[in-house]
């Protein structure tokens, strides 16, 4: 039964939500006394985000996403943020790591992803943040995003395209994977994970490379930007080559 074993295997890698008192104490905590004495009085809040709480999380993935919410009046750049939180900390003795929006820490094997922004003027959850990849800016709304998903009635599409992107060491962020899920998936049946994940494959060899995704929380940003080329002709040609294969086993493990 194909259905019986994509859902086997999506069970075998997805996490939880709910967040273990060890990881508050040991991991989460630590790290945001940190954040806090770095951002001062610009603080706005600091929270827990991504697939955590949109409940896409899986094993081979970021274990924890903490967006941190700078006030309106902060006076440096987004780039300037960025580039501070980094040497900050770094020199804390974490080995940061920038990536495409965010700084990643790894503490006792558990990755985190450090996610700075600063809030829009005016009583909206719009925020800026630094693109480090395009070395550029964008505006989005991440509970827009949260809310997205968590509505989306795909979470367990989601959760088996990020185990088969992990699996094949592809480059494909997580908000652009959620998003092209939904928009691949719209209309179909919501009780077929195993047929719904071959459409999956379908349309990442067929339409992706073509197809223009806006971020639902602004429409000027193109989130399908986020990834250059030649790596969205990684994604197709993965794609056309697990759909190839007779026997799920060489698709998804």
């Amino acid at each position: 039964m194909p259905d019986k074993y994509v859902l086997t295997i999506k069970n075998k890698y997805h996490i939880q939500s709910v967040i273990d008192a060890s990881t508050q104490k040991n991991v989460i905590d630590p790290l945001v006394q940190h954040i806090s004495k770095w951002a001062g009085e610009f603080l706005n809040g600091i929270y827990l985000s991504g697939s955590r709480v949109k409940g896409t999380a899986i094993k081979l993935s970021s274990d924890l996403d903490l967006f941190i919410s700078l006030k309106s009046t902060t006076d440096i750049t987004l780039k300037e943020i960025y580039d501070s939180l980094y040497n900050y900390i770094d020199s804390a003795g974490y080995k940061a790591r920038k990536q495409n929006v965010s700084i990643g820490v790894n503490i006792s094997g558990m990755q985190i992803d450090l996610c700075p922004a600063k809030k829009r003027p005016g009583n909206t959850n719009d925020h800026s943040l630094y693109i480090n990849k395009r070395d550029t800016w964008t505006q989005t709304n991440i509970i827009e995003h949260i809310n997205k998903v968590q509505n989306s009635g795909r979470i367990s599409e989601i959760v088996m395209l990020k185990i088969w992107r992990k699996l094949h060491k592809l480059e494909f962020p997580s908000i652009y994977l959620e998003l092209t899920v939904i928009e691949a998936l719209r209309g179909k049946n919501k009780n077929t994970p195993a047929n719904n994940f071959l459409l999956l494959l379908e349309y990442l060899g067929d339409e992706f490379i073509g197809k223009k995704v806006i971020d639902p929380a602004n429409t000027n940003n193109i989130i399908s930007e986020d990834l250059y080329k030649y790596e969205k002709e990684a994604i197709q040609k993965k794609a056309r080559e697990s759909r190839s294969q007779k026997y799920w086993k060489y698709i998804i493990w």
